[in-house]
Protein backbone atom coordinates (compact mmCIF):
# COMPACT_ATOMS: atom_id res chain seq x y z
CA UNK A 1 0.00 0.00 0.00
CA UNK A 2 1.13 3.35 -0.61
CA UNK A 3 1.42 6.14 2.16
CA UNK A 4 -1.39 8.63 2.97
CA UNK A 5 -4.93 7.53 3.16
CA UNK A 6 -6.30 4.29 2.16
CA UNK A 7 -9.00 3.00 -0.34
CA UNK A 8 -11.47 1.61 2.40
CA UNK A 9 -12.31 -0.71 -0.07
CA UNK A 10 -9.47 -2.92 -0.59
CA UNK A 11 -8.44 -4.18 3.46
CA UNK A 12 -8.65 -7.76 4.02
CA UNK A 13 -9.19 -9.77 7.35
CA UNK A 14 -8.68 -12.85 8.08
CA UNK A 15 -10.79 -14.67 11.09
CA UNK A 16 -8.74 -16.33 13.78
CA UNK A 17 -9.54 -19.82 15.42
CA UNK A 18 -11.10 -19.67 18.63
CA UNK A 19 -12.52 -17.09 21.68
CA UNK A 20 -10.82 -14.83 23.18
CA UNK A 21 -11.13 -13.42 26.49
CA UNK A 22 -10.61 -9.30 27.92
CA UNK A 23 -9.29 -9.23 31.20
CA UNK A 24 -8.57 -6.96 33.87
CA UNK A 25 -5.71 -7.28 36.52
CA UNK A 26 -4.83 -4.81 39.38
CA UNK A 27 -2.06 -2.33 37.71
CA UNK A 28 0.31 -3.64 40.05
CA UNK A 29 0.35 -7.24 39.06
CA UNK A 30 2.83 -9.60 37.22
CA UNK A 31 1.48 -10.48 33.95
CA UNK A 32 0.48 -14.29 34.49
CA UNK A 33 1.84 -17.56 32.66
CA UNK A 34 -1.28 -18.42 31.53
CA UNK A 35 -2.49 -15.39 29.54
CA UNK A 36 0.67 -16.09 27.85
CA UNK A 37 -0.16 -19.25 25.37
CA UNK A 38 -2.03 -19.98 22.40
CA UNK A 39 -1.18 -18.03 18.87
CA UNK A 40 -2.72 -14.48 20.30
CA UNK A 41 -2.66 -12.87 23.39
CA UNK A 42 -1.84 -9.45 24.29
CA UNK A 43 -0.57 -7.40 27.60
CA UNK A 44 -1.45 -3.68 28.55
CA UNK A 45 -0.11 -2.17 31.58
CA UNK A 46 -1.36 1.17 32.29
CA UNK A 47 -1.31 3.45 35.92
CA UNK A 48 -4.77 2.01 35.76
CA UNK A 49 -5.10 -1.75 34.69
CA UNK A 50 -3.15 -4.44 33.70
CA UNK A 51 -5.05 -5.70 30.73
CA UNK A 52 -4.88 -9.31 28.83
CA UNK A 53 -6.21 -10.01 25.66
CA UNK A 54 -5.61 -14.21 25.28
CA UNK A 55 -7.56 -17.62 24.72
CA UNK A 56 -10.49 -17.48 26.99
CA UNK A 57 -9.58 -21.02 27.83
CA UNK A 58 -6.38 -19.81 29.58
CA UNK A 59 -8.39 -17.69 32.06
CA UNK A 60 -8.57 -19.39 35.39
CA UNK A 61 -12.14 -18.68 38.14
CA UNK A 62 -12.23 -15.87 39.48
CA UNK A 63 -11.01 -13.53 36.92
CA UNK A 64 -11.92 -10.42 36.26
CA UNK A 65 -12.96 -11.30 32.44
CA UNK A 66 -15.69 -11.04 29.56
CA UNK A 67 -15.14 -13.75 27.33
CA UNK A 68 -16.99 -14.55 24.20
CA UNK A 69 -14.50 -12.48 21.36
CA UNK A 70 -13.45 -13.72 17.71
CA UNK A 71 -10.65 -11.94 16.57
CA UNK A 72 -10.26 -10.48 12.83
CA UNK A 73 -6.81 -9.96 11.69
CA UNK A 74 -5.84 -7.22 9.38
CA UNK A 75 -3.61 -8.51 6.80
CA UNK A 76 -0.81 -6.81 6.84
CA UNK A 77 2.12 -5.81 7.04
CA UNK A 78 0.92 -1.46 7.13
CA UNK A 79 2.60 1.16 6.86
CA UNK A 80 2.89 3.75 9.82
CA UNK A 81 2.37 6.27 7.03
CA UNK A 82 -1.14 5.32 6.41
CA UNK A 83 -4.20 6.97 8.09
CA UNK A 84 -7.87 5.98 8.37
CA UNK A 85 -7.36 2.20 8.29
CA UNK A 86 -9.49 1.72 12.09
CA UNK A 87 -11.73 4.11 11.07
CA UNK A 88 -12.58 1.87 7.90
CA UNK A 89 -13.35 -0.89 9.89
CA UNK A 90 -14.95 0.26 12.81
CA UNK A 91 -17.33 2.91 10.98
CA UNK A 92 -19.16 0.36 9.26
CA UNK A 93 -19.26 -1.86 12.49
CA UNK A 94 -20.17 1.06 14.62
CA UNK A 95 -23.35 1.54 11.90
CA UNK A 96 -23.97 -1.97 12.45
CA UNK A 97 -24.71 -1.34 15.84
CA UNK A 98 -21.24 -3.68 16.95
CA UNK A 99 -19.18 -3.40 19.42
CA UNK A 100 -15.23 -3.57 18.87
CA UNK A 101 -12.09 -4.27 20.94
CA UNK A 102 -8.65 -3.04 18.74
CA UNK A 103 -5.16 -4.35 19.54
CA UNK A 104 -2.26 -2.78 17.02
CA UNK A 105 0.85 -4.30 16.78
CA UNK A 106 3.54 -2.98 14.98
CA UNK A 107 2.90 -4.90 11.57
CA UNK A 108 -0.79 -4.67 11.72
CA UNK A 109 -4.72 -4.34 13.93
CA UNK A 110 -6.40 -6.72 15.41
CA UNK A 111 -10.56 -6.59 15.71
CA UNK A 112 -12.10 -8.60 18.65
CA UNK A 113 -16.42 -8.50 17.88
CA UNK A 114 -18.66 -10.60 20.67
CA UNK A 115 -19.20 -14.19 18.85
CA UNK A 116 -22.83 -13.48 18.72
CA UNK A 117 -22.10 -10.34 16.51
CA UNK A 118 -19.97 -12.38 14.36
CA UNK A 119 -22.33 -12.88 11.33
CA UNK A 120 -23.47 -9.57 11.65
CA UNK A 121 -19.62 -8.18 11.81
CA UNK A 122 -18.85 -9.85 8.56
CA UNK A 123 -21.51 -8.81 6.87
CA UNK A 124 -20.96 -5.47 7.62
CA UNK A 125 -17.07 -5.37 6.54
CA UNK A 126 -18.12 -6.59 3.29
CA UNK A 127 -20.99 -4.20 2.95
CA UNK A 128 -18.09 -2.16 3.13
CA UNK A 129 -15.94 -3.58 0.45
CA UNK A 130 -13.57 -5.41 2.71
CA UNK A 131 -12.79 -9.31 2.29
CA UNK A 132 -13.00 -11.68 5.09
CA UNK A 133 -11.52 -14.86 5.01
CA UNK A 134 -12.59 -17.45 7.29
Amino acid sequence: MKSGSINSSNLTLTLCEGEFAICRLDPSAKPPEWAQGGKIWSITRTADELSIVCSQKSVPEGVRSEGGWRCLKLEGPLEFSLTGILVSLAAPLADAGISIFAISTFDTDYLLVNRDDLERSVDALEGAGHLVRR
